[in-house]
């Protein structure tokens, strides 16, 4: 539209109508005289509305679900690193606690015996399939680590050091069948020699072929000259079994040892021998077994059996009554 004297004065009317509509209908209320017109608006455009509503919502839906996925991702990132670290808590507590065990119980033993030790953590385990029976500790020449050192833990002979470098060191067990060590039996100090057989008994050939000995007698290292692979008094294991072999100039038994050789982790290593054997004193005391009571029945005059422990007196009054003469005899 062009700009004349026409248009400029039809631009003021228009407003001037405006202006009489807006003051109309906000003095009418209620009763304004554009309700009519506004309901009928709604009425056209209502649907209209809602269809361009229902299109438009689930793209922006989307658009705000994209807008929020970063937040939510980083938040579902967040609350799984709190999770795992709860996890990670959890089993370090376990872990802890089962090595505050270990040591302690090592701890005892070494102080038992009154050996000098450093202790190390199992680092590696060799393969038993083909190679020796090994592991390797933490712990080295850096450490005071040598060659042909007995290693220990709280139960008992884990090995010896075979080789030792600055910073870990490689034990052969003594489950290994090319393992052997010198034993001492608990009280009757009968001396033999144990061996290794894998995940077997160890084998023990005692040097007396008529040595009195029990399935569940213990026994202990003899010891080495100079200390070395062996000091003595180490927990070896208990026998399980005795070959039933007479005649021969020694005997062989099979010792279950006390260390479980698949579940180690901390050990010693014996860097200051005792100054005195401790023999078998580093063994813990056998538990007592109680004696069981035995009952003996025995048959009174009446022929009913009456029974009281065994060992009771034997003036000791029956649990079956007595019956004088005179009753016997009636009335």
């Amino acid at each position: 539209m062009r700009d004349t004297k026409e248009s400029r004065l039809l631009l003021v009317l228009l407003v001037a109508i405006a202006f009489a509509l807006i003051t109309a209908d906000i003095r009418g209320g209620d009763q304004s005289p554009l309700n009519g017109a506004r309901s009928a608006a709604a009425a056209v455009f209502g649907p209209v509305e809602n269809g361009v509503a229902s299109a438009v919502n689930p793209v922006g839906n989307a658009i705000a679900a994209v807008r929020d996925s970063g937040s939510r991702h980083d938040r579902i990132a967040q609350l799984q690193l709190q999770n795992e670290k709860l996890k990670q808590q959890l089993g370090s507590s376990a872990l802890t606690r089962n090595r505050a065990n270990e040591l302690d119980k090592l701890l005892k033993t070494a102080g038992a015996g009154q050996y000098g030790i450093k202790g190390a953590q199992v680092i590696a385990i060799g393969a038993a399939q083909g190679f020796s029976w090994t592991i390797t500790i933490d712990a080295g020449t850096n450490d005071g680590i040598q060659r042909d050192m007995t290693v220990i833990n709280g139960d008992g002979l884990v090995g010896r050091v075979t080789t030792a470098s600055a910073t870990t060191s490689t034990v052969l067990l003594a489950c290994d069948p090319d393992f052997t060590v010198g034993t001492r039996m608990e009280k009757s100090m009968e001396l033999g020699f144990g061996t290794g057989q894998g995940d077997r008994p160890m084998k023990d050939q005692l040097l007396d072929g008529r040595a009195d000995v029990h399935v569940g007698d213990r026994l202990v290292t003899f010891g080495s000259q100079g200390d070395k692979p062996f000091v003595p008094g180490v927990p070896i294991g208990k026998v399980v079994r005795i070959d039933p072999g007479a005649g021969a100039l020694t005997r062989t038994v099979e010792v279950q040892p006390f260390v479980s050789f698949s579940e180690l982790d901390i050990v010693g290593v014996v860097v200051v021998p005792p100054r005195t054997d401790p023999r078998d004193t580093v063994l813990p005391p056998k538990p007592q077994v109680k004696p069981t009571p035995t009952v003996t029945v025995t048959v009174g005059p009446s022929g009913a059996p009456s029974g009281k422990p065994s060992g009771a007196p034997s003036g000791a009054p029956s649990d079956t009554p007595s019956e004088s003469p005179d009753s016997q005899d009636g009335f």
